[in-house]
């Protein structure tokens, strides 16, 4: 039965109550047990983030950057500035791996040195030991998504941007030529009934980052070639929503396909969809642009009809969503692997470490790939290896258990 609380109590609680705010003894606090085993952990995941960060650098960048400092002239300081650009992509990586040492490090502490069986002995299940780690984890979750939104895609555009730049090579934000962009859309039919085909194909020769020039469009919005536009150059006119093509022709295609007039004209307005604009600017890859930039790339790509590359994009797309949630995924599968009977030093840990994450990004890369040949769903190439991840845990947990 709950007591009421003492006179001293009640006075510090009318006082807040007063003051409109509540005292610190009346909030959730965290169990002694449960500060023992976050503090166990947090040791070996910031050891982890050094390391894994360190050894993925070396792989990734370091040895790249000292090759072109003495082959390519690349300066130092421009050296250091990439390398810290590049960091934080790296880092990324290395928050699941982290979250996998640091269960398997600590738990395997624990057991070894009696404190789990004391803790299942005071009536303390395997299930309740691992919920820090999973508390652990989804805080490392929502901070890896965190990253990969907001810091990684800009500083990974930004590094390949300045090491261009320094190495003088054509470092322009667009593409500068052989611009080509179709339209699908509804097709009206001759019995009045629509159907999805290819509505207009456009092509521009050149762009310089505000005028297209050379350009080619052919409608075909009544499900034949109506007419070709023939332009010296274009621009797109943002307050009307209109492309301005000058100096130009447009040729008139009859049923039987000859020309039955020309129109020539010195400035005329069409209202053509801005995606040829945006096609030709947007020139990042999925590593560069965050889940709304790249959800935005993807419709673009679709209305070119180009299947494949829509396929590639999506699956990168649920991969984003999907990445972060790895570190749920090691914390079930390493809490368990630790309570083993057997001490885990942090060098053997390292390596088990090592020996999973291969495991699962050889699952990554597969099943990424069988997605991108349409053998599997977007969403089923990108979270299969975390289910399969996770079902793992569950199975070690229940044999420890």
């Amino acid at each position: 039965m709950a007591t009421l609380p003492n006179l001293k109590t009640r006075n510090k609680i009318r006082s807040a109550k007063v003051a409109g705010v509540l005292p610190l003894e009346w909030l959730p606090r965290i169990s002694v047990m449960d500060r023992y085993l976050s503090s166990q952990m947090l040791a070996p995941f910031l050891f982890g983030v050094g390391a894994f960060s360190s050894v993925i650098l070396a792989i990734g960048s370091l040895f790249e950057l000292v090759r072109l400092i003495t082959d390519s002239g690349l300066s130092v300081f421009t050296a250091l500035q990439i390398f810290a650009l590049r960091l934080p992509g790296f880092m990324v990586y290395s928050f699941p791996m982290s979250v996998l040492l640091a269960t398997l490090i600590s738990y395997s502490r624990l057991s070894a040195d009696g404190e789990t069986t004391a803790l299942r002995s005071c009536g303390v299940s395997v299930y309740r030991l691992v919920v820090p780690a999973i508390i652990l984890s989804f805080m490392v979750t929502g901070m890896t998504f965190v990253f990969n939104e907001v810091i990684v895609p800009s500083a990974n555009w930004q590094a390949k941007s300045t090491l261009k730049s320094a190495l003088n090579q054509e470092n322009i934000q667009f593409k500068n030529r052989d611009i080509f962009y179709q339209q699908y859309g509804d097709i009206v039919q001759e019995d009045g009934t629509t159907t999805q085909g290819l509505v207009r194909s456009f092509y521009a020769r050149r762009f310089d980052g505000k005028e297209m020039q050379g350009l080619t469009v052919l409608d075909f919005s009544q499900g034949q070639l109506q007419q070709i536009l023939s332009a010296e150059s274009a621009v797109w006119l943002p307050q009307q929503s209109v492309w301005q093509f000058r100096n130009g022709a447009t040729y008139l295609i009859g049923e039987d396909g000859d020309y039955h007039s020309i129109l020539r004209f010195e400035e005329q307005n069409l209202r053509i969809p801005r995606a040829p604009l945006d096609l030709a600017q947007e020139q990042r890859s999925a590593e560069e642009m965050n889940i709304t930039e790249l959800s935005r790339y993807i419709e673009l790509i679709r209305q070119t009809g180009n299947a494949k590359e829509v396929k590639k994009l999506e699956v990168s797309l649920q991969q984003k969503y999907a990445f972060p949630f790895i570190c749920v995924v090691f914390a079930l599968v390493g809490s368990p692997l630790g309570m083993r009977p057997q001490r885990t030093t942090t060098s053997v840990g390292f390596g088990v470490s090592v020996l999973i994450i291969f495991g699962y990004y050889v699952m990554l890369f597969v099943f990424g790939a069988l997605g991108q040949v349409e053998i599997l769903s977007p969403l089923a190439a990108a979270w299969t290896p975390n289910a399969i991840g996770l079902g793992t845990g569950i199975v070690l947990l229940t044999r420890v258990n």
